[in-house]
């Protein structure tokens, strides 16, 4: 156990990354004001809500309304050395049992930019796309492989960070429990997951994540690589990221943002990449290929999905987006035709 600890906080130090490292659904919260003084208190009010119509394409066909996301939080600063935030998930799309439930809840002391600490429920920091703000999503769904093999995407634990999003060197390191929101641990070890960059050019960012985990005992483990990517020319982008993983997995986890978990195999993988390029500060066109294999070492009808993703982004204003995604599905089961047409409006304060 200790060569791993000492092995990824080797990671965490080799590695740095400008974007998506808040624990929560917003970015960091600055330590001095827009005066440069800093701030011994403070308080702000935030939240989110993505109403949303869905097309499927199936014999049946389906369509639905529904909320995407539907969020209020709280967050600020107790003095100069210590920062807190809360999050509420009210939607029932979400939810489990169609109740709201608390989502983020966790104390920051952020006294020093490259040792800060975060203890109580946050997001795991392992990947990419999982770490981007659901309100900052280039396109209104995850990758089938982030929600599947990133789960539970929020968990219980103590983390330690560095950086922010000015700074070209990230880290994050944290002790979970590995059950998801509102369950004990039902062992006594504790998950290690990591994620970490490095911004090799002004165009171009890498980074990568790991995780060792006990999802459901002492003994059977999980082992999770994550590999990622970010181009940035102009007003083109580019980001790909790679997932593997093996081993147990908690079948009582939740997908991510509501997904329907799937049955895995001892060892599964996956990767996306997505381009978009802004036309103008209001329109933004964007495509993104992806797979999932559910089972590398079997080739079962069901077990391997692709998808393509079609779609634009329209802003009205910096907090008023609207997103249309066509979905072209392509899965080892023949003759069936589930497409989907997605279209999500969201405004945010």
């Amino acid at each position: 156990m200790k060569t791993k600890l000492i092995i990824l906080f080797t990671i965490a130090f080799l590695f740095q990354f400008n974007t998506a490292f808040a624990q929560g659904c917003e970015g960091d919260l600055p330590v001095a004001g827009d005066d440069g003084v800093p701030k011994t208190s403070s308080i702000t009010f935030f939240g989110y809500f993505q109403p949303q119509y869905d097309t499927y394409f199936t014999d049946p066909g389906e369509n639905t309304f529904k909320f995407k996301r539907a969020r209020f939080g709280v967050r600020g600063r107790v003095n100069r050395s210590f920062s807190y935030y809360a999050l509420m998930e009210t939607s029932d799309f979400i939810s489990s049992d169609g109740n709201p439930y608390l989502m983020d809840a966790f104390i920051t002391f952020d006294k020093f930019e490259w040792t800060k600490f975060s203890v109580g429920s946050f997001k795991q920091p392992f990947g990419l796309e999982v770490n981007t703000a659901c309100n900052n999503l280039t396109t209104i769904d995850r990758a089938i492989v982030s929600d599947q093999i990133v789960a539970p995407q929020r968990d219980l634990g103590l983390m330690m960070l560095g950086g922010s999003d000015k700074t070209n060197f990230r880290y994050s390191v944290a002790l979970m429990n590995g059950r998801g929101l509102g369950v004990k641990d039902n062992n006594t070890k504790k998950d290690i997951i990591g994620r970490a960059s490095y911004k090799l050019f002004d165009f171009m960012t890498v980074g990568g994540s790991y995780r060792y985990a006990f999802p459901t005992n002492n003994d059977d483990f999980r082992k999770t690589y994550g590999a990622e990517i970010v181009l940035n020319y102009s007003n083109f982008k580019i980001q790909g990221e790679y997932i593997y993983d093996e081993g147990d997995y908690n079948r009582a986890a939740d997908g991510g943002c509501g997904s329907t978990p799937l049955e895995l195999g001892e060892k599964r993988a996956g990767a996306y990449v997505m381009a978009s390029y802004d036309v103008s500060k209001k329109l933004q066109p964007v495509f993104k290929y992806e797979y999932f294999d559910q089972d590398l070492d079997i080739k079962k009808a069901g077990y391997y999905n692709e998808m393509m993703t079609i779609g634009v982004n329209y802003f009205f204003n910096d907090n008023t987006r609207l997103q249309v995604n066509y979905q072209s599905k392509i899965e080892t089961i023949v003759n069936q035709d589930n497409n989907a047409l997605l279209v999500q409006l969201q405004v945010k304060f």
